[in-house]
Parts: structure tokens; C-alpha cells; sequence
């Protein structure tokens, strides 16, 4: 049954319709929706996917697809030989609200399909998608064609080959100005994300010649799941194009908490990142390393940030950067085995992994219970850095509040009592 939503008073724009469908009927309503329409999907079990294809709503009156917001969910199951959410060609979606069970089979949970010519303005929220881990190339949420203006919001995946994997790995399909923020990926084989390398950008309408992708307010987690035979970082993030349009594009990624990798680095970086506000607590190895991948490191900033490192805390492979610009690492307090390797350093705080706790409120718990904040606010002349590209919150901690002139670390006031408890959950919106 379909609701018509009231016009607008100007006169004739659509405003959309609502329309309550079932487990019997969303396919034939889903291939009819127009700009502002919203098909409401009721309590079920899917088996059919959901075809997001040539679906094209506006900025102003996009399409959403949503379950329902509590209670029993509207639960899709993968089969074989088709990914569950499938887009193509598809711009100005909404998809929300829904349950992604993969049954361990070999087929990604959210595919933008690698024969699409584009998708743009994809907005994914509050899906909970699980049992993606049939191998490390079983993905939780994939981009195949080009890809902009996504906003991946507010998602739990669990268990997957690998998270989120946005580009593809020859270089092409370009993910570009996304936003990725409070998800929680955890406990994957491969990757939690990676963002792949691009070689060339094609020409995009409306899309600014330079850009930001960002990363914030996201929990990202290796604690368990992962293989020696596959190991990876939890989030590598590639270069952007040597040359033309995006060449100046940066990566954003502040505000997240990243926990645990037994193999591998929390962090691997090239090109152009601005890493900053950030918690790492890596008991079993190393924390951040920005080296080569694809590319070199190019324009690097890393401040602000608190590390744990039972190995390398921040490592910038010397001589490998771009010469051209510059690495710094300004203002990190950073406690592990071999604190700070390259870059231009200014102000930061290097101490053993062994003495976080004389800094620290309690850094050594198990998440949810761990306490980075400092004993007494940790402060230096030099620990101020300028905005580069006046990226967002530069001027804020990890817990949103102002940042205190000349502190050191993720937390910058003298508030021994965070906000929000690092922990492997949903971080607070």
C-alpha cells in the first residue's frame, strides 16, 4: 500500500511516497521508485537480494530503502553467485536499517558492481552485516566502479574476509570524497579497510578538482579473526592520482579507536594524510607505518594522536617520501617499544610501552574498561601544528572537546574521565 506524502506548496515537485512492502513484493516495488520515495521493507527473511540498479533519485529527494528502525529485522541472506546488495548505475540512495547475513558463503554483503559505469551520493547506514568471512576476499561492503560522494554511516561488520574494500586493486574504480564514520569493523581475516590507490580520475560533473575522504569516529578491530597467512594492517589507505584531477585529494582519518592486530601494523599510509586525534593500542606489535605501497608517502601530517605499541609506535620509512612535501609528526605521545621512526618531528612524547601507566589513567585494561587519558594534562611548546588544508576538528580532541594550546596527545584537557570508554562497540554519535 503506498501513503502519498503532501506536495510541496510551491506547486508540482514530487515529495515522495512510502511504501510498506514484504518479503513477497519489494522487488516489483523496489524497480518503480522515483526521487523522494522511501519503500519501507517489513519484518522477514529476504532471500532475493535487493537489486539497487538504475535507481536515480536527487540531492534533495533521494530514494531510501529502509527496515525497520527496531524490533524484528528485515533480514537478507546471501546465495551464491550473487551479492546480497547489488548497485549499479545508481545515484542519490539511501539504504538503511537492514540485516546482511552472508552464511559464510563467497558473495559480499554490499557490492557496487564491477560492470557499473558509476555510483554516486550511496548512502549505507545502520546495517549490521555478518558472516562474510568465507575467505579474505569475502567483503562486508565492496566498490567496484567509480564511486563519490559515499557516506558509509553507523554500520557493524563482523566476521568478514574483509571489512570495507572500496577502488579496485588494479588501480581503478576510484573512491573519491567519501565519508566513513562511526562503524565498527571488527575481527576480519584481511582487512578491516582499505581504500585502494588510484592511477587516474576520470572526468566527474560537479566534483571539485580536490577533495577529502574521511575517516572518523570508527572502531576498527583485529582482536581476533585474522590469519598469519593473510595478515594485514586494520586500515590502509592508498594513494591518490600522480597527476590531474584528485592529485592534491587527502585522507582525513580522525577520531577512531584502533585496537589489536597480532601480525600487522593498526595503520599503513601513502600519499597525501592528514592522521590526527586518533587512539592505537597495539599490545602485539606495531602501531602506524607510512612506507610505500603503490606510491610513496607524499604530504603526511600524524598529530595529536595516543599510541600503545608492544613494537613500532609511529614509523615513517625514511627516504622513501615524496620530496616535495613534507612528513611531520607533531604532538603524539606515543608509548612503545621504539617510539618514533622518521619524519619531521616536533613535540611529541616517546616513552616506553612499559611506563604508559605512569602517564596514563589506565591503559593497560581490556577494552571498555581501558583509560587513555593523561594523569595530568602532557603539554609542550613545540606540540602545536597548523591545519593542513583546514581539514575538520583539527582543533578538537578525540572526545570533541577544544584542544588546549601546546597538548600532547589524543585527549588535550585536563579531564581525567573520558566521554566515551575506548571500547569494541558503536562509538557515540
Amino acid at each position: 500500500m503506498a501513503t502519498v506524502a503532501a506536495l510541496v506548496a510551491s506547486g508540482v515537485a514530487h515529495a515522495g511516497s512510502t511504501y510498506d512492502a514484504t518479503p513477497d513484493n519489494y522487488l516489483r516495488m523496489l524497480r518503480a521508485l522515483r526521487p523522494g520515495d522511501t519503500l519501507s521493507l517489513a519484518p522477514g527473511l529476504y532471500s532475493r537480494g535487493l537489486p539497487v540498479h538504475n535507481l536515480a533519485g536527487d540531492p534533495d529527494h533521494p530514494i531510501t530503502i529502509t527496515g525497520p528502525v527496531r524490533g524484528a529485522p528485515a533480514l537478507f541472506v546471501a546465495h551464491v553467485e550473487r551479492n546480497t546488495v547489488s548497485i549499479v548505475d545508481s545515484h542519490d540512495v539511501v539504504v538503511r536499517n537492514l540485516v546482511l547475513d552472508g552464511r559464510n558463503l563467497p558473495v559480499d554483503g554490499v557490492k557496487c558492481e564491477g560492470h557499473a559505469r558509476y555510483a554516486h551520493h550511496i548512502t549505507l547506514e545502520n546495517l549490521l552485516i555478518r558472516r562474510h568471512g568465507n575467505n579474505q576476499q569475502t567483503v562486508g561492503i565492496s566498490t567496484k566502479c567509480p564511486a563519490w560522494n559515499w557516506v558509509i554511516r553507523g554500520n557493524t561488520v563482523t566476521g568478514a574476509g574483509t571489512g570495507i574494500y572500496l577502488g579496485n586493486s588494479d588501480g581503478t574504480a576510484p573512491f573519491v570524497a567519501g565519508l566513513i564514520e562511526r562503524n565498527l569493523v571488527v575481527d576480519t581475516i584481511g582487512y578491516n579497510l582499505q581504500i585502494k590507490h588510484q592511477i587516474h580520475r576520470p572526468d566527474i560533473e560537479g566534483l571539485p578538482r580536490t577533495s577529502v575522504t574521511t575517516i572518523r569516529h570508527n572502531v576498527f578491530s583485529k582482536a581476533a579473526g585474522d590469519s598469519p597467512d593473510a595478515a594485514r594492517p586494520n586500515v590502509l589507505v592508498g594513494h591518490f592520482p600522480p597527476f590531474g584531477d584528485g592529485v592534491d585529494d587527502r585522507y582525513a582519518i580522525y577520531g577512531n579507536f584502533f585496537y589489536a592486530n597480532r601480525h600487522e601494523a593498526l595503520f599503513q599510509g601513502e600519499g597525501n594524510i592528514a592522521l590526527y586525534g586518533n587512539l592505537f593500542v597495539n599490545p602485539y606489535g606495531d602501531a602506524i607505518h607510512i612506507q610505500p605501497h603503490n606510491d610513496v608517502p607524499k604530504a603526511v601530517d600524524i598529530a595529536f594522536n595516543t599510541i600503545l605499541a608492544g613494537g613500532a609506535g609511529i614509523s615513517v620509512l625514511a627516504g622513501f617520501g615524496s620530496s616535495t612535501y613534507h612528513q611531520t609528526v607533531v604532538g603524539n605521545a606515543v608509548f612503545a617499544a621504539t617510539p618514533l621512526d622518521g619524519g619531521i618531528q616536533r613535540g611529541n612524547l616517546a616513552a616506553a610501552f612499559a611506563d604508559a601507566d605512569r602517564y596514563l589513567m589506565r591503559p593497560f585494561a581490556d577494552p571498555g574498561e581501558i583509560n587513555l587519558a593523561p594523569r595530568a594534562l602532557l603539554t609542550s611548546p613545540d606540540a602545536d601544528a597548523p591545519n593542513p588544508a583546514q581539514l575538520a576538528d583539527w582543533d578538537r580532541d578525540f572526545d570533541g572537546r577544544p584542544r588546549t594550546p601546546g597538548s600532547i596527545g589524543a585527549y588535550a584537557s585536563a579531564e581525567t574521565k573520558p566521554r566515551w570508554r575506548p571500547a569494541l562497540s558503536l562509538m557515540p554519535d
